[in-house]
């Protein structure tokens, strides 16, 4: 059985975010911000994040900002 940690830090791509009070929307990246939405996009990506799983939010916000590797990329 794998430990709850290895599985927490395989599966984190380093992205969280910030739901504003007006409804902008601001994903960071290692605590930098790199992609920031507007009220009426924020809202609809926070409701579309707030529905998934923690893996599920790292590859979407990974999507979102264009930071998502293809396969073809070597390490």
């Amino acid at each position: 059985m794998e430990n709850v940690e290895e599985l927490n830090t395989r599966d984190d791509l380093g992205f969280s975010f910030v739901l504003h009070k007006s409804g902008k929307l601001d994903i960071l990246h290692h605590a930098n911000v790199v992609t920031h939405f507007n009220t009426q996009k924020g809202k609809k990506v926070a409701a579309q994040l707030q529905g998934r799983s923690f893996k599920e939010q790292q590859v979407l916000m990974a999507r979102l900002t264009g930071n998502y590797k293809r396969g073809n990329e070597r390490h």
